[in-house]
């Protein structure tokens, strides 16, 4: 399974930016998949995930009713729609994909994208 994700750039506090995780591989419309994001001199943290099915998404407390994961299997593609960006948001993006559900940690995922970088100036 590969994963390629895209759509971050530079956008100002309170915009809006869809990112996008295009996997690809036989098994890929099968795993869940989370986005993480890491800044500049911390650790990877878990932002949001969904099922497999798209069924159940679940979200860190950052991300605070202000993104939105979705999914469309038909297009083995995963979304993430952030609205009212802070500048606290600013950080490289990735997906991760794995056949277990409901994981919050990097080391659970077992495929990962390159990222995407965020940068939301004040």
């Amino acid at each position: 399974v590969q994963l390629q994700a895209s759509g971050g750039g530079l956008v100002q506090a309170g915009g809006s930016l869809r990112l996008t995780c295009a996997a690809s591989g036989r098994a890929a419309s099968s795993l869940a998949v989370g986005w993480f994001r890491q800044a500049s001199g911390k650790e990877r943290e878990f932002v949001a995930g969904i099922s497999w099915t798209g069924g159940s998404s679940y979200y860190a407390n950052s991300a605070g009713g202000r993104f939105t994961i979705s999914r469309d299997n038909a297009k083995n593609t995963v979304y993430l729609q952030m609205n009212t960006l802070k500048p606290e948001d600013t950080a490289v993006y990735y997906c991760a994909a794995d056949q277990n559900p409901r994981q919050l940690l990097p080391w659970a995922y077992a495929y990962w994208g390159q990222g995407t970088l965020v940068t939301v100036s004040s």
